[in-house]
């Protein structure tokens, strides 16, 4: 079942990119990235409401509170700065590079969770760089 979350994950991710790209034509790209944000926490708190899980707030440990703020954080300000990168280049080349994300997260997942980085990880990580560069130059 993770595997279709995790591909309806990118079909969604990829009209964000194109729905944005139309969205932010004449509009100050911090401001469609908070406007972005308030329809996501909407969406996000619907859900919670939805599934009754609003009375797991309490049980949340302040380690799992620390680290889903600088998580949250961070996604602020990938947005931000993506919105920005949307609104001034082509979205065919500000997509890929944003997506060497995936790159950068296999590493950060070798180097911090001790995850496992196996020859296939590492032909990937240089498939999709290869690819990225492809596609940007």
């Amino acid at each position: 079942m993770w595997f279709v979350f995790a591909l309806l994950s990118a079909v969604f991710a990829a009209l964000t990119s194109i729905l944005a790209k139309i969205g932010i034509a004449g509009v100050n790209s911090n401001l469609a990235t908070a406007i972005r944000t308030m329809v996501v926490l909407v969406m996000a708190w619907g859900m919670v409401f939805l599934t009754n899980t609003q009375g797991g707030i309490a049980a949340i440990s302040k380690k799992s509170w620390l680290f889903l703020i600088l998580s949250g954080l961070a996604t602020g300000a990938s947005w931000l700065c993506y919105y920005r990168a949307l609104q001034i280049g082509d979205a065919s080349k500000v997509v890929p590079i944003d997506k060497l994300s995936v790159v950068i997260t296999l590493v950060l997942a070798f180097v911090f969770l001790h995850e496992k980085f196996t020859a296939r990880s590492m032909m990937g990580c240089i498939l999709i760089g290869a690819g990225t560069l492809l596609m940007v130059l």
